[in-house]
């Protein structure tokens, strides 16, 4: 039996996979319906739920729903899906930080009560100093701070809603305020850098986490571990010089025994010993480099005598000084001797008052603020600036994936140096060392590890 194509309906109530209904004529069957509309049978018939009841008849006047092919279907999923996904990605690169204006918090103390505010508003100054001067480059920051004194109450500070929308954090500078800011920061996906020395066990666990500071432990066993490698075919001289303050023993100890492990040469020797033991101490066939068991300046000075004696009367010595980070507040009372005796200093940081850049940083600090930084080590403006500058520059160029990873990006350094490594499955630590080696010739380098 043949039948012909009835007329359509379209209802303001149907499904949305539904793109109109068809009025049964006689003579109609499923398959002439189905393919008038471009449908298989089972298209139509599972449009039409009632179709698969037992001894179903299609009757002259039955009103079907006509859907829309699977192949149109399957078309506005994908572009409606395309859409979503656009839109989706529009959203996302509008708020990335590397598309749009970087959001800074500083919650640090910054007051003129105490010695650690002033140190703070120092920081903050090289802070802004470093927003600045990213500014002149193109890259938009928002700053915002709070004096997040030690008897602050943190989460009064973290409630304002200013905190949250921040992208990076920088402090804080007690431990007490950890626990709060470390849950903030994981909740609102802001990356926090910790400047300085406090308690911070959230490393292991928040990966938004990034802490500058490095226990002594850490940097006397990377300092030994470079040591080693430096200077493997020397012959060292520790000279014991009867400090009973002093907490460099510990270094020393470590040194010698990690040397005596290799079988590399290390004899200790005494600052009040004579000439003749004094000098028996010395190798005349290897470089000799020498170490102290303090970092004090006496008795630093007293070292230096008794060695200008020594190489005096045994000029053909090769004698290398091995210091501490102390030393560079020694700098204009021991320079000639450091450059004399070929000296390595380690340190995490290095402050040259002669270098160009540091130079115009103190011109420039001058003029901003009317006054001198104060004389510390290290010069806490210029630490604010590296770090600003660095994690800023960082998060413009990488979004939040930045890691500050060592070539990441060529940042020239003004007096901190910094390279991040993850701490298992928690945040990052900066690991960089400098040896700050002054030269024969009167000329410096500084070796970045």
């Amino acid at each position: 039996m043949v039948l012909t194509l009835g007329t359509s309906i379209v209802s303001a109530q149907q499904p949305a996979n539904i793109r109109e209904q068809h009025q049964v004529k006689k003579k109609e069957t499923v398959f002439g319906i189905s393919r008038a509309y471009g449908l298989t049978i089972e298209e139509l018939i599972n449009a039409n739920p009632e179709m698969k009841q037992q001894g179903y008849e299609l009757k002259k006047g039955a009103v079907l729903n006509i859907p829309y092919p699977k192949s149109v279907i399957e078309k506005q999923e994908a572009e409606r899906a395309a859409k979503a996904k656009k839109v989706a990605e529009e959203a996302a690169k509008a708020n990335d930080v590397r598309n749009r204006e970087i959001c800074l918090g500083v919650m640090l103390p910054l007051h003129d009560i105490n010695g650690d505010g002033r140190r703070m508003m120092e920081y903050y100054r090289g802070v802004l100093m470093a927003c600045d001067s990213l500014k002149k480059q193109g890259v938009s920051i928002d700053v915002h701070a709070w004096n997040t004194a030690e008897d602050s109450n943190i989460y009064k500070v973290l409630e304002d809603p200013a905190a949250a929308k921040c992208d990076l954090i920088i402090g804080p500078l007690y431990s007490k305020q950890m626990d709060a800011l470390s849950d903030f920061v994981a909740k609102h996906d802001i990356r926090l850098v910790i400047p300085f020395s406090i308690n911070a066990p959230q490393l292991t666990t928040n990966r938004n986490i990034f802490q500058v500071y490095q226990s002594q432990n850490e940097v006397s066993e990377a300092t030994i571990s470079h040591y080693l490698e430096r200077f493997k075919d020397c012959h060292t001289v520790v000279i014991d010089c009867n400090d009973s303050t002093s907490k460099k023993g510990v270094f020393t100890f470590a040194l010698r025994r990690q040397m005596e492990s290799r079988g590399m040469e290390c004899v200790v020797t005494n600052l009040k010993s004579s000439e003749e033991y004094f000098s028996n101490a010395f190798s005349r066939t290897k470089p000799n480099v020498v170490v102290l068991n303090t970092g004090r300046s006496q008795e630093l000075g007293v070292a230096f005598s008794k060695i200008n004696g020594l190489k005096a009367n045994n000029p053909e010595l090769d004698i290398t000084m091995f210091g501490y980070s102390d030393w560079l507040l020694y700098t204009h009372r021991y320079l000639e001797n450091y450059y004399k005796y070929n000296t390595y200093i380690p340190s995490v940081f290095y402050y040259n008052p002669l270098s160009p850049a540091t130079q115009q940083f103190q011109q420039k600090y001058r003029q901003n603020f009317s006054s001198d930084m104060q004389n510390l080590l290290p010069r806490f403006a210029i630490t604010g600036f590296d770090h600003a500058y660095f994690f800023l520059k960082g998060l413009h160029k990488y979004g939040k994936t930045f890691n500050g990873a060592e070539g990441m990006f060529g940042y020239p350094f003004i007096q901190t140096p910094l390279k991040f490594e993850r701490y298992g499955n928690g945040g990052l630590r900066n690991k960089t060392l400098l040896f700050i080696h002054y030269k024969p010739d009167h000329l410096m380098e500084t070796f970045k590890f």
